[in-house]
């Protein structure tokens, strides 16, 4: 009996010996998808410990963010531009970025993306470049230019260049053009500020959001870093693009010859601009050679010109064409209402600025309306009207939100002026 217990035990152990052997053959013939272990020094396996010049001498890691370098001469950009290339991160090469997000065909167009922005708006404009570069500029690697009344510091040069995929360039506005001009009344202007401080008027006792009006509606044009290119994209912190773009905005506008885009339109706060209509007057009498001959006047006012209606194109999206900005029909504009002194005896936006002079200095088929951009800034929404629209461009905005065809904007009159047809759906949307 205890012979046979034996036997049985035997048998066991070698059945189990011999179901091991066989399951180890097996197992060792199966590809290994394992992950990679991270080292301890806490890089990644992808992470290289250091690149090399053109001398044969190791860069530090700081180096893989970005280095400064100066443009060259033929780029037209000063020196002191402060101009970044994105350089590989983590050991990405340039041809790996571009398998991850190849470029897109064609020519480029001389242009950029420029963004007015502090040091203390980092992570709020970091979102827009993000927001940018995914629903379009990923594959299309425009510049962008960042100004500033102060010097930027390493931390947002950093960060904004490694989002970025083009060249980045940073700039310093001259105390000049951030500071009150000579003839303006400092205690008359303080007057106006305290008036609207009272009376709870939005930014009325700023005195920066007036420094950077101006500035927008004058200055941003003629930087050195800008001088450089032919058309913009003005970006601003905390914005939302909600479609992706799937034609190059830039090709659009200059194979079509626009010069002044828009996505949102609306009325102006008329205690911000009480007589900015009146300067506007003074200046078609003074220059009537300025005048396109089919402008937009009907968009701006209900009874050829004589009061303003306030419509006006929100600026803090537009795309547009820097040598209309920097001509003399736009630069005697600015300049007789910087004399008239608006900007700080009131509180005169650029945004009403841009748009009198592009419904007044343009010609109707200069001025363009990207309904497919889809927009958000705070607290107003584009949306394109269509449901076929919205799904081809992978859209995840909520049509209801739509500003464009709600009684307080302007983008139906604008419709209506340039006899365009309205787009699907939007009465649905009123």
């Amino acid at each position: 009996m205890a012979a046979g217990s034996g036997r049985i035990l035997r048998y066991i152990l070698f059945a189990v010996f011999g179901t091991a052997i066989i399951y180890f053959i097996s197992t060792s013939s199966i590809p290994s998808y394992a992950q990679q272990q991270i080292p301890s020094t806490g890089k990644f396996t992808w992470d290289r410990t250091s690149t090399q010049t053109s001398d044969g001498k190791p860069n530090s890691a700081h180096d893989a963010l970005g280095s400064e370098a100066s443009s060259s001469p033929a780029s037209g950009v000063p020196a002191a531009s402060n101009s970044q290339s994105a350089a590989p991160l983590n050991g990405i090469t340039t041809t790996e970025s571009a398998l991850l997000s190849p470029p897109a065909p064609g020519e480029r167009v001389n242009a950029t993306f420029v963004t007015l922005a502090r040091n203390s708006d980092l992570w709020e404009i970091a979102r827009s470049i993000r927001q940018v570069e995914d629903r379009f500029n990923r594959n299309y690697n425009y510049d962008w230019v960042f100004l500033n009344d102060k010097p930027f510091d390493e931390t947002f040069k950093k960060v904004t260049s490694a989002l970025a995929s083009g060249k980045t360039h940073y700039g310093e506005i001259p105390t000049e053009q951030w500071s009150f001009p000579s003839w303006i009344d400092q205690k008359k202007a303080e007057a106006v500020r305290e008036d609207m401080r009272r009376r709870k008027i939005i930014y009325g006792d700023s005195i920066s959001y007036r420094h950077m009006c101006r500035f927008e509606s004058g200055f941003f044009f003629r930087h050195p870093l800008m001088l450089q290119f032919e058309y913009y994209w003005r970006v601003e912190p905390s914005v939302e693009l909600f479609c992706d773009i799937h034609q190059d905005p830039f090709r659009v506008m200059k194979d079509n010859n626009k010069k002044y885009s828009f996505v949102l339109s609306l009325y102006e706060y008329v205690e911000t601009i009480p007589t900015l209509w009146d300067s506007t007057k003074k200046f078609m009498k003074a220059h009537p050679e300025h005048l396109a001959p089919d402008n937009s006047l009907a968009f701006l006012s209900d009874d050829g010109g004589e009061t303003y209606n306030k419509c006006h194109f929100w600026s803090n999206f537009e795309v547009g064409n820097l040598d209309w900005l920097r001509s003399k029909a736009y630069i005697d504009f600015f300049e007789s209402l910087d004399k008239d002194g608006g900007f700080f005896y009131e509180r005169w936006g650029d945004a009403p600025v841009h748009s009198i002079a592009a419904s007044l200095l343009l010609n109707k088929s200069e001025i363009h309306f990207f309904n497919e951009i889809a927009y958000y800034h705070i607290p107003f929404t584009h949306c394109p009207t269509g449901d076929d629209v919205r799904l081809k461009l992978r859209c995840h905005c909520n049509p209801a939100d739509n500003f464009d065809w709600k009684g307080y904007s302007c983008t139906s009159r604008y419709f209506d002026l340039n006899q365009l047809a309205k787009p699907e759906g939007w009465m649905d949307q009123v």
